[in-house]
């Protein structure tokens, strides 16, 4: 279950005095949402023909492409939202590695833990902030700073994904409007949130839409339509061996 109450950061990291955010020059932040790789609970809709520890594999492997490629970033502080804990060997072993600060997921649905999220690190005098989840194995570090610079011209930065969805969402100022009454995964998300934005006035920037890895027709896709010079070798070792596995690689 969703905790309630404020973002929990993890305490493995030390924090400047005036902020409480990671120290350093950092003027914009982004925020990973991110599950603990357990089977059953993650990419279910992978399954089947997936068993479901190698989903879990998958998502694994996803989750640490987001993490090391963001890495070195420059002045954009990182912070993993992880549920259902962050004392998960799984995000201890992030951040230990990355250098990814942690903190809990907390709501009672997704809107309600992106909105707690964007408000409590903006409340900590970033710029920016962005929250982004770990579907896409071929997002690059140009994606963020993309983002970022419309944020510089707009109210709000959005990525769509091909099912309607969004992959990633940016913010100069809490919105929580933009989160409410959202049915979240249908195929509705992304343009009820552009019309809400709208009717509240804010301009929204635009990346470009993107696929995400949600079923096995998506996991075939990314791999025969995305050059895989735009993933790790890590995950694209870990989905050829799974579409092998499965007879679905020519």
């Amino acid at each position: 279950m969703p905790r309630s109450g404020k973002l929990s950061q993890s305490r493995r990291r030390g924090y400047n005095k005036r902020t409480d955010a990671p120290s350093g020059p950092a003027e914009d932040a982004l925020i990973i949402f991110a599950k603990a790789p357990l089977p059953g609970q993650v990419k279910t809709r992978l399954c089947p023909p997936l068993t479901p520890d190698e989903a879990a594999s998958l998502h694994g492997s996803m989750v640490m492409d987001v993490a090391e490629h963001t890495r070195d970033i420059r002045n954009l502080d990182r912070f993993l939202a992880c549920t259902p804990s962050s004392e998960h060997g799984f995000f201890q072993t992030l951040a230990a590695r990355y250098g990814v600060v942690l903190c809990e997921q907390v709501g009672n649905d997704l809107g309600q833990r992106m909105h707690n999220a964007l408000a409590e690190v903006l409340s900590k005098g970033y710029r920016y902030a962005l929250v982004i989840g770990t579907d896409i194995p071929t997002l690059s570090p140009k994606t963020y700073k993309d983002a970022l610079f419309l944020l510089n011209k707009h109210d709000v930065v959005i990525g769509p994904t091909h099912d309607g969805g969004y992959y990633l969402i940016g913010l100069k100022q809490p919105s929580p409007q933009l989160f409410q009454e959202v049915p979240w995964s249908t195929e509705t998300v992304c343009a009820l949130t552009q019309s809400k934005a709208a009717t509240l006035g804010l301009t929204v920037g635009q990346l470009p839409t993107e696929r995400d890895l949600d079923t096995f027709s998506d996991l075939h896709g990314i791999m025969t339509e995305t050059p895989r010079r735009k993933m790790s070798t890590r995950t694209t070792t870990v989905l050829q061996t799974l579409l092998q596995r499965h007879g679905q690689l020519s």
